[in-house]
């Protein structure tokens, strides 16, 4: 089994800033507000977290194939 990817850079759809963060490893993350612009993503439809939907990386438990 392959270790997890923890960072993902995360892109703001309003504004287009990227800042890479650290993924938790055993939960996802609904909410994120972007420092730039201050708008706060959700998941899209079909998306567990906001690493999924705008992150360069999937979270850590979709990297691993279990339900988040």
């Amino acid at each position: 089994m392959n270790a997890a990817i923890v960072h993902s850079t995360i892109v703001c759809p309003c504004c287009g800033h990227a800042k890479e963060e650290l993924m938790p490893t055993d939960a996802c993350q609904w909410f994120y507000e972007c420092e730039q612009c201050k708008t706060m993503l959700r998941p899209k439809p079909g998306d567990c977290c906001v690493f999924c939907s705008f992150g360069s990386v999937k979270c850590p438990p979709v990297q691993a194939q279990r339900c988040c």
